[in-house]
């Protein structure tokens, strides 16, 4: 007689994602919006990778400037007292021969520094660090375009939230109302059965304490996502130690959107950050292109170079012809040209970064199809929600007025129990259908709007 099993499991698919607010502050959804995007932190990851973006460009940028390399050091050297011939003469006449003492320990160690330094700019690279710098400032681009993506799905979790938790609750007072009205049933069964009156029988007592059961498992089934959604709600906006409330009373559609389909395909098409992205990204990918190919050419730079070194225990070796290492001071400009070539993995890198060009290119042209697509979608699913609405919305309120008179009736004992429990039956399930498409309408707008760049 009583088929309420196959009513409940129905409406407990509703989406349970929302999240229960109490009395204190009146919360609309566009406020919740709000205070998620200064919480999560989720978005602040995203704003970290962008000035690590801008730090690559000030890398690429600063790799134009002045380059410095100073090397220095202390040891320890043989002494040397005297000159370059032997037994130490500065100078001599005839048959003279270099020293060579220079093994001996005799004028015992020296301490030895020396340091040598540079300072280079870099005059032409033939493309290399304009490619870097252009990849670097499009890079900038994609992350804030990532930001704005993570800003966009931060919004659409509080929308869901937000009416999924009116869902919710009034998911719950309904069931509430209709287990109020069967244990009223009950409550009348069981006299007319101790009386002996009515036109009722065991079983009809059965089966609404077996509908009773079910209706008190889902509702302890819903007090418990309604709590999980509170403190789902409260996690997304940073106020989980708050007691808040939602500004909506009850869960209705939002306003239908008056644009045609083309008019969002044309927003989505001036607005999506993903055509910004892959455009951003093509240009980027070019610029490495090119400046990996730039790699195979040289580096023109200009600068001073120089080398001081001092010994204090060893005569210094003055002689234009023969250089000193141990004591010495040596300092010029110079221009340079420094060109380092791979033969084998340098093409390989000019190969792998066109392919990273041609998949990014193919990625375009599927944006190009892809994103219109998304807005059709979500353009469909809404006008087909908005009409369950109108539908369910007279279906429900027919399926009221047929259980408020069929238990009207019960009680006046001219309705058998089947039929009032046949009438709650399609009452819960023809509300329950309703809620479901507002909810899901209400998702469906955001979604349209998110898919069409202008959600936020």
């Amino acid at each position: 007689m009583i088929k309420l099993p196959f009513v409940f499991p129905g409406l407990l698919a509703l989406p349970w994602l929302s999240f229960g607010l109490h009395a204190q502050e009146k919360l609309s959804v566009e406020n919740a919006i709000q205070l998620a995007l200064a919480h999560d932190p989720r978005i602040e990851e995203k704003q970290a990778f962008v000035r690590k973006a801008r730090g690559l460009l000030q890398e690429a940028e600063g790799s134009e400037g002045f380059r410095y390399t100073v090397n220095s050091f202390l040891a320890i050297a043989t002494g040397v007292d005297g000159g370059f011939y032997g037994n130490g003469e500065d100078s001599c006449s005839g048959d003279c021969t270099p020293r060579d003492d220079i093994y001996d320990l005799d004028d015992g160690f020296s301490l030895w520094g020396g340091m040598t330094f540079s300072i280079v700019k870099p005059l032409a690279t033939f493309g290399r660090l304009e490619g870097y710098q252009e990849a670097a400032q499009n890079n900038i681009l994609i992350k804030q375009q990532d930001v704005v993506l993570q800003r966009d799905e931060v919004g659409l979790q509080v929308v869901k939230a937000y009416y999924g938790y009116l869902t919710a609750r009034d998911s719950r007072l309904l069931l509430e109302d209709t287990r109020q009205r069967l244990a009223g049933a009950l409550n009348l069964v069981e006299d007319w059965l101790e009386e002996g009156s009515g036109m009722v029988s065991q079983s009809d007592k059965f089966a609404l304490q077996s509908g009773l059961g079910l209706i008190d498992n889902f509702l302890a089934e819903a007090v418990g996502l309604e709590q999980i959604a509170m403190s789902g709600l409260k996690l997304l906006t940073g106020r989980e130690e708050e007691i808040i409330e939602l500004a909506d009373r009850r869960l209705q559609p939002v306003a239908l959107p008056r644009e045609t389909l083309q008019e969002w395909i044309d927003l989505a098409r001036d607005n999506r950050v993903e055509f910004k992205q892959v455009a951003a990204g093509l240009t980027a990918r070019r610029a490495l292109v090119e400046a990996t190919r730039a790699e195979e050419k040289p580096i023109v730079f200009a600068g001073v170079a120089g080398s001081l070194a001092y010994s204090p225990e060893r005569d210094s070796l003055n002689n234009p012809h023969i250089y000193d290492p141990f004591n010495h001071a040596a300092v010029s400009p110079m221009i340079g040209m420094r060109w380092q070539w791979e033969q084998g993995a340098q093409p390989a890198r000019v190969v792998q970064a066109q392919a990273d060009l041609d998949a990014l290119v193919h990625q375009a042209s599927f944006a190009r199809i892809g994103i219109p697509f998304q807005v059709r979608e979500q353009y469909f699913s809404m006008q087909a929600k908005y009409k369950a609405i109108e539908s369910m919305r007279e279906s429900s309120r027919a399926g009221r007025r047929w259980m408020i008179a069929a238990y009207s009736d019960f009680e006046a004992g001219l309705e058998e129990a089947k039929d009032i429990i046949n009438a709650m039956q399609i009452y819960v399930l023809a509300y329950a259908e309703y809620l479901r498409a507002v909810n899901d309408f209400n998702n469906h707008v955001s979604r349209l709007r998110s898919v069409s760049g202008v959600f936020q």
